[in-house]
């Protein structure tokens, strides 16, 4: 799986608050994911999740790498040693996005808190927007996307979308030992090629405003 260099990080200023950005083909989209040796070292070896895998809890995705890092702290947390590439269908993806409900409240885009709740409880994947992430881990003004997979979009996501599973742990590494000494542009170099991912804007107006 290739990992080049982004067309320059985002500008502040004037990126889309919300917007998918992720290394993506014409037919598949990467996603990130962090395990334990038990999980991570099998689901790279074999391409597949192994049976310690869960299809009955929740998981999230991150088409977001640098959201990636700031959530397992470069691969360094407890259960969270091997960051795994997944790379999925587009259909999958588009599919999870269509059928999925924004994991909070939000005025005006909900009729009321329990439409919402019955929303959610039917929903098999859910939305959250987080701050996305710089070299630094620092919170930039723009969002990041989570995708939260439950029931069947959990098994099908890991029955079916899966095209490829890359552990980029040592990737990582290597982002994060030139973060360490400063040499951002070295970094910056490394990251995955992250691009506005082209889905319309009416297939995300349930999921945000």
């Amino acid at each position: 799986m290739a990992h080049v260099k982004r067309c320059g990080q985002p500008d502040p200023v004037t990126e889309p608050k919300h917007q998918i950005r992720a290394l993506h083909t014409v037919a598949t989209v990467t996603v990130y994911q962090a395990y334990s040796p038990e999980i991570g070292l099998a689901a790279a070896r074999d391409g597949r999740f192994p049976a310690a895998w869960r299809r009955d809890r929740m998981t999230w995705i991150k088409p977001s790498f640098l959201w990636m890092m700031y959530r397992c702290g470069w691969g360094t947390k407890e259960g969270q040693e091997h960051v795994l590439a997944v790379e999925i269908t587009r259909e999958g993806f588009e599919w999870a996005l269509r059928h999925a409900c924004l994991s909070h409240y939000e005025r005006g885009l909900h009729t009321d808190r329990n439409a919402w709740r019955r929303r959610l409880k039917r929903a098999p994947a859910r939305v959250q927007w987080d701050p996305e992430r710089d070299l630094h881990l620092q919170p930039l003004p723009h969002r990041s996307l989570q995708l939260g997979l439950a029931g069947e979009a959990a098994r099908f996501y890991a029955d079916e979308w899966i095209v490829s599973i890359a552990d980029v742990t040592a990737l990582a590494r290597r982002i994060h030992t030139h973060v360490r000494k400063g040499e951002l542009d070295a970094a910056q170099a490394l990251l995955p090629r992250e691009r506005p991912y082209p889905v319309g804007d009416e297939a995300l107006t349930h999921l945000h405003r």
